[in-house]
């Protein structure tokens, strides 16, 4: 089996998560008074299920522009420890393969690829191949199902509660990678910090929970060092 198959097999479980999670969104963009047109356009160019959801949600409670746009930013601030992680293992490629690399960076192609990268031995170019299969088998999907749910996700019943993948997605995807007590600690104090601060308007719990989770995590870290 090739690298791109074999990263495609990997990552396909994902579908079962990504599928509803998609509708999901393109149902609830559209509730939010967004054309079919402007939810495919929102899902091309952000490309962030949890940002455009957070961003969404808070532009419908009447928050900022700019807190909306903090806030999704906020939620995509992993995207830049993914990158710093995979360097090792992509930072080779050409630079215009990194930007589509880049472009289809999702916590599903992450989490299987740098698993696979730091368990098994593979050759620099088989690491490209394997990253492309992992991010091809959940990447279009958000696509094509953000468009499903955009256009019959009105008529879908709401006692199937599709919004059940977005936990469930993100405790599959955390879970495994929280491996070391800095991890640990980080995901603690984010946890009780949202949960402690979220009488905060406008959301902006979610974004001091994530910055007292980072300097938690990295105060262990320097710590240990």
């Amino acid at each position: 089996m090739t690298p791109f198959w074999r990263g495609f097999r990997d990552a396909s479980p994902f579908m079962l998560v990504v599928i509803p999670f998609s509708v999901l969104f393109g149902a609830f963009a559209r509730d939010a008074g967004m054309d079919i047109l402007q939810v495919l356009a929102m899902s091309a160019v952000v490309f962030a299920g949890s940002a455009q959801f957070t961003a969404l949600a808070l532009l419908q409670d009447g928050a900022p522009v700019l807190i909306a746009i903090l806030a999704g930013l906020a939620v995509n601030l992993r995207m830049a420890l993914y990158s710093v992680a995979l360097i090792p293992h992509l930072g080779h490629a050409p630079f215009w393969l990194r930007a589509v690399m880049s472009y289809m960076m999702v916590d599903q192609a992450f989490a299987v690829a740098v698993k696979t990268y730091e368990t098994e031995p593979m050759p620099q170019g088989h690491k490209v191949a394997y990253y492309f299969g992992v991010a091809m088998s959940v990447c279009p999907l958000w696509l094509v199902f953000t468009y499903v749910g955009a256009a019959v996700g009105q008529v879908i019943p709401a006692a199937w509660e599709l919004e059940f993948a977005l936990p469930i997605c993100f405790i599959a995807l955390t879970a495994p990678l929280l491996r070391t007590p800095a991890h640990m600690t980080a995901c603690v104090v984010a946890v009780l910090s949202a949960l402690a601060l979220a009488w905060l308007p406008w959301n902006l719990w979610l974004i001091v929970a994530a910055l007292f989770g980072m300097m938690a995590g990295a105060e262990v870290e320097r710590r240990m060092a």
